[in-house]
């Protein structure tokens, strides 16, 4: 996360993390997650998709305080919403963040 670590946390983006940790390899997660967590709210959608596209799928939908970095490993893309993405419950849920911005 560059130079300045808080600005994709500030700057409200969704972000994605793609093959974001392994076994050995963490220390970036948690970092990654420490920031957003100082710039979002805890109940921020929080999506963790692992090994999508193959048998061993799952999705899962969280909030950004609830997050279980143990499920993150490197088969798994996480996404942390901004401050407009919502969650349609349901039997799976929904996510999805508008493509507007409040004033």
């Amino acid at each position: 996360m560059g130079g300045d670590r808080g600005a994709a946390g500030e700057a409200d983006l969704v972000v994605a993390l793609y093959n974001p940790a392994s076994r050995t390899r963490r220390e970036q997660l948690v970092r990654a997650v420490e920031v957003l967590r100082e710039h979002r709210a805890p109940g921020t959608p929080t999506v963790v998709a692992r090994a999508v596209g193959s048998d061993a799928e799952s999705v899962t939908v969280t909030a950004l305080a609830e997050l279980d970095l143990d499920a993150v490993d490197m088969r798994t893309l996480l996404i942390v919403g901004s401050s407009t993405t919502r969650v349609v419950p349901g039997d799976p849920p929904r996510v999805y963040t508008p493509r507007w911005y409040p004033a």
